[in-house]
């Protein structure tokens, strides 16, 4: 049986390993990106991708939030950075900065609520890469595709620290890839992005924790 990371795309096959998957302890964490056990998923047969329906009406008429305009023109920032367009880069940039400045303080933020908010994300991006894939535009695509991994990494270690409390954080640095977002837990940044494979230099650390 084979065994497959959603976030990163690490394969744990137990024909190659010493420990079945299944016997792996539950804190056991994915060597390449850090995700848990649970983020695992068995490996499913190769199919043939069919095209999504989607409802373009309804899509067009959601109306989004400071916060999320926000979120989606620093993610076409970062696409655009990818392909070097440098003009459109800086001014999503300044949108993106335009709208986090808008955006009004959350009065109820709670780690319970994230972990919710980002569940109904991860649900929402099988429609969003639909429209993508439809349009033929690859940037927008790619950017889908890493914007859900990176929402699946902050699912992951959200639903941990739910468990496991400050502990989860005591005297361990937090790595952000300054590319796609991924956030990383450990003394120092992978080697190669799991998400978008930059090299270690493209993660900051996060300061300030208290």
């Amino acid at each position: 049986m084979r065994y497959v990371c959603r976030i990163c795309g690490y394969v744990y096959d137990d024909e190659k390993e010493t420990v079945p998957f299944e016997q792996l302890p539950d804190d056991w964490k994915c060597p390449l990106c850090g995700a848990g056990k649970s983020d695992f998923e068995v490996e499913a047969p190769k199919k043939e991708r069919k095209p999504v329906s989607v409802d373009a009406e309804a899509a067009d008429l959601k109306k989004l939030s400071a916060g999320q305009l926000a979120a989606v023109c620093s993610n076409l920032a970062r696409g655009c950075e990818k392909q070097y367009k440098s003009e459109e880069e800086t001014l999503f940039l300044e949108l993106a900065d335009y709208f986090t400045k808008i955006t009004p303080e959350v009065q109820d933020a709670t780690v319970q609520k994230i972990s919710k908010l980002l569940a109904e994300d991860i649900e929402q991006y099988p429609n969003v890469r639909a429209v993508a894939d439809q349009s033929s535009d690859r940037g927008a695509a790619r950017i889908c595709v890493w914007g859900e991994k990176v929402t699946r990494m902050l699912s992951s270690l959200v639903n941990r620290y739910l468990k496991e409390g400050e502990a989860m954080l005591a005297d361990t640095p937090i790595w952000i890839c300054t590319v796609c977002g991924f956030v990383y837990i450990g003394e120092t940044p992978p080697e190669l992005c799991p998400v978008c494979k930059v090299p270690p230099y493209k993660f900051e650390q996060v300061e300030g924790r208290a």
